[in-house]
């Protein structure tokens, strides 16, 4: 097995999670691993991981999709962010929260997430994003033209917005172990 310099062993993952006295909160482009990477983290820092686009079609009773559809993208926003605040503020156990790839962009969200959490920009290569995002047709944003196109404009027009969360990784397309090792890390040196 290849020894990764940036992988913590188990008592300094605990020892972090000990550490941790806010919510972590995975912010960037669709695509990028945030649910999947979101649940691995949580995992190891014995966490209860939420994803807030299900916290959001729970209270909608509705697909993300079909509230785009019938109330357009300012209304899903504005829902979006009353739902990452519950999630942030909600007594109990520090968690990861993984939030849909527009919440970040939203100046009023991202100030909230920033000021109350611990916030992790995931970031990927455009290739592994068109890769990831065309296994399911659950994207809104993508339904309406070529999907590369639009995933490159959209990591263009949101970049700066992202890199303002403080902790920056890349998510490729290696093993989810690797990239959650770098958050892990990252987390460990900003805190």
């Amino acid at each position: 097995m290849e020894h990764d310099e940036s992988t913590l062993s188990s008592a300094e993952i605990e020892a972090l999670a000990r550490r941790i006295d806010r919510p972590v909160v995975l912010v960037g482009l669709m695509g990028v691993g945030k649910s999947s990477i979101g649940r691995k983290l949580a995992t190891l820092l014995h966490m209860p991981f939420v994803d807030a686009d299900d916290e959001i079609e729970s209270a909608a009773q509705m697909s993300i999709a079909e509230i785009f559809a019938q109330f357009g993208e300012p209304y899903f926003r504005d829902g979006e962010r009353r739902v990452i605040a519950r999630l942030i503020s909600e007594p109990g156990p520090q968690r990861v929260i993984a939030t849909g790839g527009g919440a970040f962009v939203n100046a009023e969200t991202r100030a909230m997430i920033l000021e109350q959490s611990i916030a992790v920009w995931l970031d990927s290569d455009l290739d592994v994003l068109v890769d990831r995002v065309g296994r399911k047709n659950t994207r809104p944003l993508l339904r309406n033209g070529n999907p590369r196109e639009i995933l490159a404009r959209l990591k263009s027009e949101r970049e700066a917005d992202y890199a303002q969360a403080p902790i920056h990784v890349m998510s490729s397309a290696g093993p989810q172990s690797r990239t959650v090792a770098h958050v892990l890390k990252g987390i460990a040196e900003w805190l």
